[in-house]
């Protein structure tokens, strides 16, 4: 399970990327054995070149000293760590790796706030990457960029159709666990009735924005594509 910090850290980094005009998607495998990225983003330049962009996250220093492979296979990679772990394993960070430091809002700023920000924190360059030839074949990339945005429009989709996404097992455990608040004979109390109708309106509601932009996202990336194609 991703931990919260990882969640805030994520949310931040995806809008990062929307801003500097970047499609990016998370947790994407690497043909060759080279590892999953954690956040793999694509960027079509003036001069119709594509870059490509890696960023690993980690929030502890177990989560740094980690075995699992570091998949920095595109023409800029990152690291994007919290101050505090920063401070500890920056002398470990390769000289032509990057690193992104996310710092959480204040809660206070936020208090006073006139607007609401859009995302948890935010990010800020504190070593840029060095570019490097791309690590695996390009055709790879894009085959695998496009298959985890599938993947993540199909997530969203499916969270979408509000009960549908339960089976009858993991329904009738989620309502076993609120059983005391059932009564068949005050609608404003059947919870067994709100949760219906909550879990279906709040899960179309909020998801339809991600899908739609996901699929645009999606289908802009393949035209893109296909222009490039001779």
């Amino acid at each position: 399970m991703k931990t919260k910090l990882t969640l805030a850290m994520e949310a931040t980094l995806y809008a990062y990327c929307r801003e500097a005009g970047a499609f990016a998607v998370e947790e994407v495998t690497m043909p060759d054995d080279a590892g999953i990225v954690d956040t793999l983003s694509y960027q079509e330049l003036a001069d119709k070149s594509i870059e490509w962009r890696c960023y690993e996250l980690k929030v502890t220093k177990s989560d740094f000293h980690s075995k699992a492979k570091l998949s920095f296979v595109g023409h800029y990679n990152y690291f994007v760590l919290p101050l505090k772990l920063y401070q500890e394993v920056a002398d470990e960070i390769p000289a032509h790796i990057g690193v992104l430091i996310y710092r959480p809002f204040d809660p206070e700023m936020l208090a006073t706030a006139t607007e609401a920000p859009t995302t948890p924190g935010y990010l800020t360059v504190t070593r840029p990457p060095r570019r490097q030839d791309l690590q695996v074949p390009e055709s790879e990339l894009t085959t695998r960029f496009i298959a985890s945005q599938a993947r993540e429009v199909g997530k969203a989709k499916q969270m979408a159709t509000g009960l549908k996404q339960y089976s009858t097992e993991h329904l009738y455990q989620e309502l076993k666990k609120r059983h005391q608040h059932y009564d068949v004979y005050d609608p404003d109390a059947n919870f067994y009735d709100q949760f219906i109708d909550d879990t279906q309106s709040a899960a179309v509601t909020a998801l339809q924005s991600e899908v739609d932009a996901l699929n645009l996202e999606r289908h802009e990336l393949q035209d893109q594509l296909k222009e490039r194609r001779p």
